[in-house]
C-alpha cells in the first residue's frame, strides 16, 4: 500500500489531482488508515498510470472516463469506445492539418527573417512582420 507522497511521486502527479481524480470518480476511494490517511493499492497505481498516459495523449478526463467505465465492466460497448477513439482520432487529424497550415504561414517569415539579418547591428528591429507579405511586392 501507498501514501499519497509516495503515489504523487511516483507518477509525477499533485496529490490534489489524485484527490480530484478521486472526487469526479476516475479512481475509487482509496483504504484508510485509522488515522484517516490514503492508502493506494498497485492497481490504484496502474489505475492512475492509465489516466496520466491518456491525458498525455491528449483525451479529455471525460473520454478516459468512459474508458474506464468499459474496462470496470460498465454499459460501454467496444464499439462505442471504437467510435470516441476515432472521433479523437479526427480531432488530431484536424488539429495537425491546422498546424502544418500555420507551419506554413510561418516558414516565408523565418526565411524572410534570415535575409533581413544583419550581424553588424544584431539590435536593429524586425521589420518582417510589418512588411507587406505578397511576393509581387518584395519583386518591385
Amino acid at each position: 500500500m501507498f501514501q499519497i507522497g509516495a503515489v504523487s511521486r511516483s507518477l509525477g502527479l499533485n496529490p490534489q489531482t489524485v484527490y480530484f481524480y478521486e472526487r469526479i470518480g476516475l479512481i475509487p476511494p482509496p483504504q484508510r488508515t485509522g488515522a484517516g490517511y490514503r492508502l493506494f493499492s498497485q492497481q490504484d497505481l496502474e489505475r492512475l498510470a492509465f489516466i496520466v498516459r491518456a491525458k498525455s495523449l491528449g483525451l479529455s478526463l471525460e473520454e478516459i472516463k468512459e474508458i474506464l467505465a468499459l474496462k470496470d465492466g460498465q454499459l460501454l460497448t467496444c464499439s462505442e469506445v471504437q467510435n470516441r477513439l476515432l472521433n479523437k482520432l479526427e480531432a488530431i487529424d484536424e488539429n495537425i492539418r491546422q498546424l502544418q497550415a500555420l507551419r506554413e504561414e510561418l516558414l516565408p517569415l523565418v526565411a524572410r527573417c534570415g535575409h533581413n539579418l544583419d550581424p553588424n547591428h544584431p539590435e536593429k528591429q524586425c521589420v518582417v512582420l510589418e512588411e507587406n507579405t505578397d511576393t509581387s511586392a518584395d519583386q518591385v
